[in-house]
């Protein structure tokens, strides 16, 4: 009778990893996803921080913004999105200035497309006084 339920048992490893392992895949590629999207975040937060000490400096619009696509050279510079502000014919010394970067964060596993959006679009800004 002992040995009539041992070999019932036989599958029982395989059905265990096939209810466990999808969700194991879902968590490393979700992990993998978000490490994208965080070094996505990071890249922007320097350049925008780069672009910020520039205009602080006086530099003009097209120097600010060729220098945060240089900071993030990880990224591609044509999905970049740079708003500064105010325009450079407004900026007075003592006054902030403002940089905002945005990019859209494409995301290749498909599954995590149906939990957060894709392109996922992450941004950031600087506020600076000018010197």
């Amino acid at each position: 009778m002992i040995r009539k339920f041992r070999k019932e048992e036989h599958g029982q490893a395989l059905v265990e990893m096939a209810l466990v392992l999808p969700l194991f895949f879902l968590l490393l590629f979700g992990v993998i996803e978000m490490g994208r999207i965080g070094h996505a975040y990071i890249m922007i937060s320097n350049a925008a921080r780069e672009g910020g000490r520039l205009a602080t400096i006086g530099k003009s619009d097209p120097v600010i913004e060729d220098s945060i696509k240089n900071a993030a050279t990880t990224l591609n510079p044509d999905n970049l999105t740079i708003t500064i502000s105010p325009i450079q014919a407004l900026r007075q010394s003592g006054e902030g200035v403002t940089v905002y970067v945005e990019y859209p964060v494409q995301l290749i596993v498909p599954l995590i497309n149906n939990i957060i959006p894709n392109p996922f679009v992450v941004s950031t800004s600087i506020n600076m006084r000018l010197e």
